[in-house]
């Protein structure tokens, strides 16, 4: 009985067969009929697509709360397309256009969203589990409160996107841009994030723990009370950046560039600034360099070399 249960429970996980797809009449209709049950009106029937979707002009379409899962949509114009609460699981929307689109609520595990156009898209509260989203470009868009895990966000456009409060475990955003993006008190968790391009990012109050942000670029980014902890910011330029009251602990900045960050009030307990560029950091106390981790290629807040000595001064940066 068990082994007939996880069998069942396997074809319900599984991806439905895709049909061989319908004409541009019967999609009309199916609009239409979906738009008559959003308004329980007699004969309106829930839209359920599972396959390709011809190539017709959908802009606006409403296709809220509608069951589109394994549907087709590459290359579909959808812009200010409402999807919202829609089940896209399995869906592929590859170099889709959903430019100001609404998904707010929906369900996108498994999908595929590579190249797709999701400037100023709502994803408010989506849920999204092993999606790719290679490519695509989410310039502006809100992903709030989103539950986004084991997603791949390769070469991704996020700039000035708003990921407030949006839980984000087991990710990849190698290469992705997020150029002035908010992620104020979100959840970032065994992210990987090398190359990435964060130039004024908001991180403030965030968990980023156990993420790899090699090389990146986090010029003046926010890390405000954040909790970087055992994450790994190696040979990563964080000039200007601001880490105050951050907890470090366990944190790898070797080789970074921390030229002109404030750390006041930071938590540095075994933080690792072996070969790292301090010069002109502020907010560093004797107690917190001493705590950390430095060595003879460690360039300390005053200009000098390391490592640092308790009682040199080197902590204070150089006044010119």
């Amino acid at each position: 009985m068990a082994e007939s249960a996880s069998l069942s429970q396997e074809r319900l996980d599984a991806a439905p067969p895709s049909d061989a797809g319908l004409g541009s009449a019967a999609l009309i209709r199916v609009v239409e009929s979906h738009r008559a049950w959003l308004g329980r009106c007699p004969g309106g029937r829930q839209a359920c697509l599972h396959g390709v979707v011809p190539d017709a002009a959908l802009d606006k379409v409403n296709f809220e709360r509608a069951d589109l899962k394994s549907a087709k949509f590459i290359n579909a114009r959808m812009s200010g397309a409402n999807l919202g609460g829609a089940n896209l699981q399995f869906a592929d929307l590859s170099n889709a256009n959903l430019i100001e689109a609404n998904l707010s609520h929906a369900e996108l595990s498994d999908a595929r969203l590579d190249g797709t156009l999701l400037g100023r898209a709502n994803l408010t509260e989506i849920r999204c589990l092993r999606a790719s989203f290679r490519g695509a470009n989410l310039r502006e868009a809100h992903l709030l409160e989103g539950s986004i895990e084991k997603c791949d966000f390769t070469g991704a456009v996020l700039g000035a996107a708003r990921l407030l409060q949006a839980k984000v475990l087991d990710c990849n955003f190698t290469d992705a841009e997020l150029t002035g993006a908010n992620l104020y008190h979100c959840v970032f968790r065994w992210c990987k994030l090398p190359g990435i391009s964060a130039v004024g990012s908001n991180w403030g109050t965030a968990t980023v723990q156990d993420c790899e942000f090699r090389r990146a670029d986090l010029t003046s980014a926010r890390f405000e009370r954040a909790d970087l902890r055992q994450s790994s910011f190696w040979h990563a330029t964080l000039i200007g950046a601001n880490l105050q009251s951050a907890r470090l602990n366990g944190a790898n900045l070797e080789c970074a560039n921390l030229t002109g960050v404030r750390f006041d009030d930071a938590a540095t307990l075994s933080a690792n600034f072996r070969g790292a560029n301090l010069q002109g950091a502020r907010g560093l106390t004797q107690t917190q360099l001493g705590q950390a981790r430095t060595d003879c290629d460690t360039i300390l807040p005053d200009g000098s070399r390391g490592p640092f000595l308790l009682g040199s001064g080197a902590n204070r940066p150089l006044r010119l």
